[in-house]
């Protein structure tokens, strides 16, 4: 059954937004609503991690505007996309912001949806599988595992400026969790590895880095807390990537001989 969508006629003064998750670049892993709001809409504001197979299920007649942000080089400034979405809104019936990932894990879709609400929009979310899931799973990591870990903990590997509070606390977190799973963490890989070997965490912990984490690209890098950046300089390692921490990162060795190619 297709979704209800928007129409646009002279009985609507507003059409509506949809935060659509585009998931982790697999587009098996697009949903069925994410993939349906593609093909009917009029306008898709997408992001830079967007794979190119998934902006190929957008409608040919849609227009497509990228406001992708990579580091120190944004095509759009966050306040400048709110308003792009506004303004589409006012004379399109179905604008989808298509989000890599789930647009409310790390995907600033809460900053987004709030400014949409304030300003009278119609908004729906549509969730998308998070990269933090994904990338080590098609890696062969699971991040949970009885006799490894029974606790998780999803951060930011990148804070804004001039956010609530001054930085993350590596120090909770490292006695807190298990594994622990960063994104956007490759830029600050060094601050990151001192703070939880500050915390106590053991020089021997493994670590994984995960790159294009469901794409047949996809790069992947093993180490420990004490060697992990000596190889990302010896092989160029870049971001974007997702960063795996704890005991679970072993059974890739045991796992990746199932994982999908």
């Amino acid at each position: 059954m297709i979704p209800e969508f928007y129409s646009w006629n002279e009985n609507f003064s507003v059409g509506k937004v949809y935060l659509v998750g585009a998931g982790p670049g697999d587009p098996g892993l697009m949903t069925l609503r994410g993939k349906t709001l593609l093909e009917h809409a009029d306008v898709v504001v997408y992001d830079a991690l967007v794979s190119p197979p998934i902006l190929a299920m957008v409608n040919p007649q849609a227009e497509q505007i990228d406001a992708g942000k990579r580091r120190g080089n944004h095509s759009l400034l966050q306040a400048e996309t709110t308003q792009l979405l506004i303004e589409k809104a006012h004379t399109n019936a179905v604008v989808v912001r298509l989000k890599g990932g789930d647009p409310f894990i790390f995907g600033r879709g809460g900053e987004e949806m709030a400014e949409l609400v304030q300003a009278g929009i119609p908004v729906e979310v549509v969730p998308g599988i998070t990269s933090g899931i994904a990338a080590p799973a098609y890696a062969g990591i699971p991040l949970t595992h009885r006799d490894y870990s029974s606790s998780i903990t999803f951060v930011t590997g990148h804070e804004s400026v001039g956010k609530y509070r001054p930085q993350i606390n590596w120090q909770a977190i490292s006695h807190g969790s298990e594994t622990i799973v960063v994104y956007m963490g490759v830029q600050n890989l060094p601050y990151i590895l001192e703070q939880l070997q500050i915390a106590g965490r053991p020089l021997g912990t493994p670590i994984a880095l995960v790159r294009w984490g469901t794409r047949p690209e996809q790069q992947l890098l093993i180490g420990t807390l004490s060697n992990i950046l000596a190889q990302v300089e010896t092989t160029g390692f870049e971001a974007p990537a997702i960063v795996v921490i704890g005991d679970v990162v072993n059974l890739h060795q045991i796992l990746s001989a199932g994982r999908r190619d």
